[in-house]
């Protein structure tokens, strides 16, 4: 019977095409050439110029197959003659199968031989590459001398195609793997990282704090839906990391999403992800943040600015457990724990029909409400002391902070509108101004020349207007931040809040910038859009 070429090629290709693995793809590609050849093994080198050496990583006989990991140095003419083929590969030359039926006769068989201890030997060896590129030699030995004929190298020659390919594919996987490998290790690095310089013990946790750590530790082996109540700047980004760290999920993703900090137009496609093409600019296909979260935790910040349609598409996560792409069709299966956070009255915002009431009960599965910090003053001593230690590492200087003689008083006797945020942010500001003097904060919370806070018990004041309210404490962090609106220190950080929200409710409520304006704050781009 005729020899089929066609065939041979075929059945050599969907063999060598059938396993990920390479050297499984090369025991089956090798069990089908015996039927053509003497074969004993099939060996897969790459050729390393900087070691001067030839680094075999698979093998495989028609019983088994292996991954080795061994490296062959060459004689300096054995190199010299692999980097004149190297070369001639780049100039687009095809290397035909080299029959090598003695071994000796060759430099770098007699090398790779030696180092095998398989002298008494016949070889073919095959160089691959891939539009200039050389890849790796492939090489089937069988025992005794004088095995080879020409017909057997053809043979193999016409297989150089896809063994090229099925070469380039297996390096290919293997660089992912290797950079899939070195992400997870930075990965657990940064988070090891980060856990110390944000520590593991929750300031308070014995005092202000202690009901709250003890919701905390109930809940957190748990998938619950917590949702975590409290003013702006008490600190509910460092329970729900608390919750994430006590949790079976601490070492899978953390995504953290600020839902009054997207646009609404860019939402759903922040949140869900989106399909190339699924409006102008979807260049590509995006993975959303819940996608992003799947095996780990959401922590959902000011959850009561999302607006009405991502309520909705929130609702549907929350009670299936599937995402869709924006543009998409396929539902997502995804595997998250959800923990929301609010400063509002959502209850409230329901009957006002601001927020979907069935959202609400879905959300509302286990409440943990932070108390602000003037309700925990007995907090603020050990408070000022951990953020001693961070700023003062962060500002850097030859000594270390003291503080001055009846420091923390004038602290615990502040009401303290802006909570943990706040305190944070006057510590920095008293190690700046301090030139390495005792800490003083009279200055840093005292308010400007001008501005004045009624200090008279709640129930002495006359009862003024929500909107008058929120206008007296806006304009106190514009005087604060001397008109400084976005940015570090500003007042939209200060407040807790966006700096194009801030923006919106200063023109709601007629507020105008103090005399002395920041830079970056003119009135030009106070209301921009």
């Amino acid at each position: 019977m005729a020899f089929d070429k066609n065939a041979y090629f075929r059945q050599a290709t969907m063999l060598l095409c059938s396993h990920l693995e390479i050297e499984e793809a090369m025991k089956e590609c090798l069990g089908y050439l015996a039927e053509f050849m003497p074969v004993d093994t099939m060996y897969l080198e790459l050729y390393e110029p900087d070691f001067g050496a030839i680094r075999t990583i698979a093998t495989a006989t028609v019983e088994k197959c292996e991954k080795i990991n061994r490296l062959t140095r060459l004689p300096q003419h054995a190199r010299d003659f692999m980097m004149e083929m190297w070369g001639l590969i780049r100039q687009g030359e095809n290397f035909p199968t080299v029959i090598v039926n003695d071994p000796e006769t060759d430099a770098v068989s007699l090398a790779m031989v030696e180092d095998f201890e398989t002298q008494n030997t016949s070889l073919l060896v095959l160089a691959l590459a891939i539009q200039g590129t050389f890849l790796a030699n492939v090489v089937i030995d069988c025992h005794g001398k004088n095995r080879y004929t020409a017909e057997h190298s053809t043979l193999l020659t016409l297989l150089a195609e896809p063994l090229a390919i099925a070469v380039s594919n297996h390096l290919k996987h293997q660089e992912v793997l290797t950079l899939k490998n070195k992400l997870l290790d930075d990965n657990r690095y940064l988070h090891d990282e980060m856990k110390q310089r944000i520590g593991n013990d929750i300031v308070g946790e014995n005092f202000g704090l202690k009901h709250v750590m003890n919701m905390v530790r109930q809940v957190a082996r748990q998938d619950s839906v917590v949702l975590l109540l409290g003013e702006t700047g008490v600190g509910k980004d460092i329970i729900a990391n608390a919750i994430q760290n006590l949790s079976p999920r601490r070492e899978m993703p953390f995504v953290t999403v600020n839902c009054g900090a997207i646009p609404e137009s860019l939402l759903d496609s922040e949140l869900f992800g989106h399909e190339k093409g699924a409006f102008t600019g979807a260049l590509s296909q995006k993975r959303g943040r819940f996608e992003r979260a799947d095996g780990g935790t959401i922590f959902l910040d000011e959850i009561g600015e999302l607006p009405p349609n991502a309520q909705v598409r929130l609702l549907r996560v929350l009670q299936n457990r599937v995402i869709e792409r924006v543009g998409g069709t396929q539902t997502i299966p995804v595997d998250i724990r959800i923990i929301a956070a609010t400063n509002r009255d959502l209850e409230e915002k329901t009957r006002r029909n601001e927020f979907r009431e069935d959202l609400w009960f879905r959300l509302n599965v286990f409440p943990i409400s932070i108390p602000p910090l003037r309700e925990r003053k007995k907090d603020i001593p050990a408070l000022v002391h951990h953020f001693i230690d961070r700023k003062a590492h962060m500002i850097g200087g030859s000594q270390h902070p003291v503080l001055a003689s009846g420091a923390i008083d004038s602290l615990i006797n502040y009401h303290w509108p802006g909570n943990v945020r706040e305190l944070e942010n006057i510590i920095e500001r008293s190690l700046i101004l301090s030139q390495g003097n005792p800490l003083r904060f009279e200055g840093a919370i005292n308010p400007p020349a001008g501005f004045s806070i009624d200090e008279s018990p709640a129930h002495e004041r006359p009862f003024v207007e929500l909107d008058d309210t929120i206008k007296q404490h806006i304009n106190k962090a514009l005087i604060l931040t001397k008109g400084k609106i976005h940015g570090v220190g500003g007042a939209a950080e200060l407040l807790g809040i966006n700096a194009n929200t801030l923006r919106s409710r200063m023109k709601k409520l007629g507020i105008k910038l103090p005399g002395k304006v920041h830079p970056s704050d003119r009135p030009a781009e106070l209301y921009e859009d």
